[in-house]
């Protein structure tokens, strides 16, 4: 199993039993892949991006009173080599390196270029758990049958989740086309919850909570940030998440559910700002502090 040195790991933890891959209950997958980007590039370098600025990122978490890390121990991968693999092989190819970690038992993140990859993610977790929510949050709610015709465009994910005959619930949606709008309202297991409802429904987030089932994966396409946030992204859409929201209602999603995965994509760094790989370093964190506290 190949995983880097405390150099390029996740917050550059240096005790080695810490980052191995045996001895570590969470490890991080870097997928770089980027094939379908259809506004602004440059995602490919996004989860590289936020391992570097992870290193900024304290150890101390004081919402937790709690190093994290310690708790288990997080191993960071080297990143998935695609070569020539594209589209369905692409996937394919995600959904094997998942599945082999599951099976090793491994609490699995991944940071991801476009977010095509959270197909093969989604794949392996189905497999494994029964009764699985996917939960997303994003700007876009990414149903187009296909898009530029391309079934595995980033655009489309969700419609291949979709497919699987998955529980979805999708937060913070402000940009689809007309016929992901009728998907939605025909369709009985995905529940959005769109961006200007948020504003103007004070208890959204229990409505959303609501619709999920016991086991939940999480996907996090760095667009569903307000750009005040997370500006470094493809396709930026105003009206967007803030951080504390959506940290309050990731530790609800947590403390209720059994969490078994999750993702962070879509990030497109840009040069001498580093803000967005800081924030998603940092709510990489944040999660795996929830998933370890249980906030109890």
């Amino acid at each position: 199993m190949k995983f880097f040195k405390s150099d390029k790991n996740f917050l550059g933890i240096e005790e080695s039993e810490l980052f191995e891959y045996q001895t570590s209950r969470f490890i991080i997958q870097s997928v770089p892949y980027e094939h379908t980007s259809s506004y602004l590039s440059g995602s490919a370098k996004g989860p590289k991006a936020i391992l570097d600025a992870s290193k900024f990122v304290e150890f101390y978490d004081e919402e937790l009173d709690l190093e994290s890390y310690k708790q288990g121990g997080i191993c960071t991968l080297k990143p998935i080599k695609f070569e020539d693999k594209v589209d369905a092989e692409a996937v394919d190819l995600i959904e094997k390196h998942t599945t082999e970690h599951l099976n090793n038992g491994k609490f699995v993140i991944s940071l991801g270029a476009e977010h095509t990859v959270s197909a093969g993610f989604v794949k392996a977790f189905s497999k494994k758990y029964e009764n699985l929510t996917v939960l997303q949050i994003d700007a876009h709610s990414d149903l187009r049958q296909a898009y530029q015709n391309n079934p595995y465009s980033h655009a489309s994910v969700m419609a291949r989740v979709n497919e699987l005959g998955l529980n979805i619930c999708q937060i913070g949606i402000r940009a689809q086309c007309k016929e992901e709008a009728e998907l939605i309202k025909s369709s009985k297991n995905i529940h959005t919850f769109y961006a200007h409802q948020i504003r103007s429904t004070p208890d959204w987030a229990e409505k959303a909570l609501s619709t999920l089932t016991n086991n939940v994966y999480i996907t996090i396409d760095a667009d569903g940030f307000d750009p005040s946030v997370i500006p470094a992204v493809g396709t930026a859409e105003p009206n967007g998440l803030f951080w504390h929201e959506t940290l309050q209602f990731l530790k609800e999603v947590f403390k209720k559910f059994n969490v078994v995965g999750f993702d962070v994509v879509e990030c497109a760094p840009v040069k001498e700002n580093i803000l967005s790989e800081f924030c998603l370093a940092k709510l990489v964190y944040k999660c795996i502090g929830y998933k370890i506290t249980g906030i109890n």
